[in-house]
């Protein structure tokens, strides 16, 4: 899989055309000026996905939460502190912030 990719991306034909070169908007020709995203953005989305997959790995917890006793209570505690220490650390350096 990998070394497939890799081998295409080194032996592979290079011919960059005009055609190439353009922005792709969903089969449409750009309209305007071509603006970029500020890099924000994309930090939230990802602190979303991190955030949708935490729910995701409690949601086991949660459905055996009663089978499961202290044992798993602690481990899940622990990983809902490790996720919000890690939160606090992004809102104190100022990822949470919007410029």
């Amino acid at each position: 899989g990998v070394a497939a990719l890799v081998v295409g991306a080194l032996l592979g034909p290079k011919k960059p055309g005009k055609a190439k070169l353009m922005p792709y908007e969903s089969g449409n020709d750009p309209a305007g000026e071509v603006k970029r995203f500020p890099v924000h953005f994309y930090v939230v989305a990802m602190l979303f996905i991190l955030f949708d997959v935490e729910v995701a790995f409690l949601w086991p917890y949660a459905v055996s939460a009663g089978t499961l006793g202290l044992y798993g209570f602690l481990g899940v505690a622990a990983f809902t502190l490790l996720l919000f220490v890690g939160f606090l650390y992004e809102w104190w350096k100022g990822v949470m912030r919007w410029h």
